[in-house]
């Protein structure tokens, strides 16, 4: 290591637990280093970077193999001597001259496990394997069936001469999983984990003489590591690059904060490789870039001598006058210019963006950031999302944190194990906090380079708060979980010392893993947390599954026949509690950091409480598998957001048959008072209970139910319900009108069935047929129904509740889009669309 750094300003984490845990933004540790006086626009911004890089989303073949047939599987191992020697390769699907005209044309993210048929229910699975077939949603996949368990990708690569000498490498944020990378027949490289990103250095395979460069892929679901829908394929994005022979390498800078009386100290670690068989002298030159691209800081030149194929790291220290601070309401993002020059010349440029914050745990205070007390308002999630599988676009992930965002959640959970990069950038830019979690709870060498990985990739990203080391683990309440934490979490602080750990347990609280980690998870159990509390008073707590209520979305009654759960806020497992419990428990307690319900969304997998088919999905979520809201999303969005006046209304006001029977009728909201009316008739006004809501037995009478919120006496709020007539037309809308042709891309399409006065009927499920005129396509489909088996891909889609949505997405040419719903007897509905290149 090569340090420019005079001092190191650092802080005892294990210092007394009682007092705040202060965490710097993005750092704790700080470098002091005499600087030099610079104007903030004093050095024009940095030519665009030498580095060159491609996003491979377009131009990928797929096709399955066979996990149990050699054969079938494209001659997979039939050559006993494949590793005798390099190049000799394991398949003829790994080569250039391997005829892929029959392959299927894909897209990446792509998920191949969604497109599979469910599991025939008259003919389960193995008794040792029907519950992974359950776990997973009943999608065909995993050892009972290894014909669809493996598939193979292939793409030809858009390098050749001009890349000679330099570094290539390819980034893969995520492949489910088992994965082995091939690059001219050669395999340079891969992964085990379907979670954790991964680089592979492919400069050494490549033909630079004009031959087809060849990456294939072969990527092995055969193995589950969840106990949940997990996809199949290259799910995340995967990036080329080709870099001087002197560059940064992938995850090569680490920026940390401390803010003092004059700004923020920031420390720059920064790692320089040289991929040469020479010696290299290059100078490091790097500066900070506010918002608005202004320079903010500058570090001194350094010149650095690089050893052949060897690589150092450097540091640095600037700081910052008068800082903008990161939080979830202001989430300012700076970003560090990082060059490498040789001969006065740039042969490489970094971008490393990071936000200044402090963060705290406190035993007695809770959470804070930048020194204000904030609860955390979480929300547990996978990587799952209706017609798309695990496959989510960027625009996708950014409107289900937009659509958190609406309901007041502050932060989440990425469980149950590390989130998508592109997932890290939105919340950065977004201001959602994360809890970024490893997936494997042990000590072996892939776990910890799992772990590494997870953390390396993600430690500049201001968003994320805590490091989650394991989840409701067998050994968690044991010695043998406390060492095997402990040295987890020492991993961590090696490799991040700016965060604390956390691990998300459901009991033995009293030792094991809660003696390693630095916050305490609590799953479910919210109750015990004060009594815990007065056993360790020292120790921060957060609720790291909260909640856990389940429910049918626009349902109101339970029927186990068809699999129905009504969505008051009554219906949890044993081990769960209602949203209101919970939050009420967090709420008053301020040693309590916060909480994350279980979960944000419905998710594929783990069916509950209906674990047998047709239920292929989870019931928890606040809202249903494609984003629309449940019911309880407005418990939430009452309390969480306490300044934006609301009254919600359940249930719906279609009771035919039920007249004069009496109907539950519940309100949420946070307006002083709720006045509920039936047919303009008052029934009375009841003050709303804090964190509650309100209940009433009304006598069910067609017409219009509504409630009214009032605070000082003034109307705030309202919401009705409106008994509806038969289905006769549809209402298509989109969440904007204007999109890029690109992947990364997508329209969220919401569909309604309307009665002929505009009226969204709740019950209908009218069978519903889409069109696209344009360079577009239909990626996905879904109702939010837990319990729909039609396929996510196609034209086709039943209403459920009202409701269905489509996902679409540009072919990568400009033009006018427009889509079309339709269904029998109902007056069609069409929205048009923008996509430009």
């Amino acid at each position: 290591m090569t340090s420019a750094v005079t001092e190191i300003i650092g802080a005892d984490i294990t210092a007394d637990r009682r007092s705040a845990i202060a965490l710097g933004a993005v750092g704790l540790a700080a470098a002091t280093l005499p600087q030099t006086a610079l104007a903030r626009d004093e050095v024009a911004a940095p030519a665009a970077s030498p580095r060159r890089e491609w996003l491979l989303d377009r131009g990928w073949r797929f096709h399955m193999g066979h996990a149990a047939d050699m054969a079938k599987d494209f001659d997979w191992g039939i050559n006993q001597r494949t590793y005798a020697k390099p190049g000799l390769v394991t398949s003829p699907a790994a080569v250039a001259d391997f005829d892929e005209s029959a392959w299927a044309h894909v897209s990446v993210p792509h998920d191949w496990a969604v497109d599979l048929p469910y599991a025939d229910p008259a003919t389960p699975a193995p008794e040792d394997k029907a519950d992974a077939v359950a776990a997973h949603g009943f999608k065909a996949i995993g050892r009972a069936f290894p014909q669809n368990s493996v598939g193979w990708y292939r793409l030809r690569l858009p390098v050749g001469a001009a890349d000679k000498g330099r570094a290539v490498w390819l980034e893969f944020d995520g492949v489910f999983r088992a994965c082995k990378v091939f690059v001219n027949g050669f395999e340079a490289g891969g992964s085990e984990s379907g979670y954790a990103p991964f680089r592979v250095n492919i400069a050494d395979f490549l033909d630079y003489d004009g031959g087809a460069n060849q990456l294939a892929l072969r990527v092995d679901a055969s193995l589950g590591e969840g106990w949940f829908y997990e996809g199949a394929g290259i799910y995340r994005n995967v990036r080329l690059v080709s870099a001087d022979a002197a560059h940064v390498p992938q995850w090569g800078t680490c920026v940390r904060s401390e803010i003092d009386a004059e700004g923020a100290k920031v420390s720059l670690a920064t790692t320089l490789a040289n991929a040469s068989e020479g010696k290299v002298t290059v100078t490091l030159r790097q500066s900070i870039r506010d918002a608005e691209g202004r320079q903010a800081a500058r570090a001194a030149d350094w010149q650095v001598e690089l050893a052949p194929l060897g690589s150092t790291e450097i540091e640095q220290g600037v700081h910052i006058r008068t800082p903008q601070l990161w939080s979830p309401a202001s989430p300012v993002l700076y970003t560090l210019v990082t060059e490498v020059l040789r001969d006065g010349t740039p042969v490489d440029r970094y971008e490393t963006p990071f936000g200044v914050r402090t963060v705290t745990f406190d035993a007695v205070k809770g959470f804070t950031i930048n020194g204000q007390n904030v609860k955390l308002m979480g929300v547990c999630n996978h990587q799952d999302h209706a017609g798309v599988g695990s496959a989510i676009p960027d625009a996708l992930h950014a409107w289900r944190v937009d659509r958190s965002i609406e309901m007041g959640v502050n932060s989440w959970r990425s469980a149950h194990n590390p989130p998508a990069q592109a997932l890290l950038d939105i919340c950065d830019r977004k201001g959602m906090m994360m809890i970024a979690e490893t997936r494997l709870n042990t000590t072996n060498p892939e776990a910890m380079d799992e772990l590494e990985r997870m953390i390396l990739s993600s430690r500049n990203h201001p968003s994320v708060i805590l490091w989650s080391v394991g989840n409701e683990e067998g050994h968690q309440g044991s010695e043998r979980g406390r060492r095997i934490s402990a040295e987890l979490v020492a991993r961590c602080k090696a490799l991040d010392p700016t965060r604390l750990t956390t691990q998300a347990m459901d009991q033995g609280w009293d030792g094991g893993a809660a003696e390693a980690v630095d916050v305490v998870g609590f799953n479910y159990r919210t109750d015990k947390i004060p009594a815990w509390h007065e056993r360790h008073p020292n120790k921060p707590v957060i609720g790291t599954e909260t909640g856990s209520t389940v429910s049918t979305r626009g349902a109101y009654e339970n029927d186990a026949a068809r699999h129905v759960v009504k969505a008051y806020d009554t219906e949890h497992p044993w081990w769960a509690s209602t949203a209101e419990e919970w939050w009420t428990i967090v709420a008053n307690a301020p040693y309590i950091a916060g909480g994350f319900i279980w979960t944000g969304f419905d998710y594929r997998g783990e069916p509950t409480p209906y674990p047998a088919f047709p239920s292929v999905s989870s019931y928890f979520g606040a809202m249903d598998i494609c984003g629309f809201a449940k019911d309880n999303y407005y418990y939430y969005r009452a309390w969480w957001r306490p300044d934006q006046p609301l009254v919600h209304l359940l249930p719906h006001w279609n009771w035919a048959g039920r007249e004069g029977q009496p109907i539950p009728v519940w309100a949420h909201g946070n307006c002083e008072e709720i006045e509920l009316l039936l047919n303009g008739k008052s029934l009375g006004r009841k003050p709303m209970p804090r964190n509650g809501h309100l209940e009433w037995q009304v006598p069910y009478a067609p017409g219009k139910l509504e409630a009214r919120g009032y605070n000082g006496g003034k109307l705030a709020a309202q919401d009705a319900r409106v008994t509806a007539g038969a289905p006769a037309k549809l209402r298509l809308t989109a969440d904007r009108k204007r999109y890029t042709a690109a992947i990364a891309d997508a329209a969220m399409l919401r569909v309604e069935v309307l009665d002929k006065a505009g009226n969204v009927v709740p019950t209908a499920d009218d069978a519903l047929s889409f069109t696209v005129s344009g360079p577009a396509q239909i990626i996905g489909l879904g109702n939010g129904n837990p319990t729909s088996t039609e396929p996510d891909k196609g034209s086709t889609r039943k209403a459920f509740n009202g409701l269905a949505q489509a996902i679409v997405q540009g072919t990568g040419q400009s033009g006018a889009v427009r889509v079309t719903v339709s269904g029998a007897g109902l007056a069609s509905a069409a929205v048009d669309l923008s996509f430009h290149s």
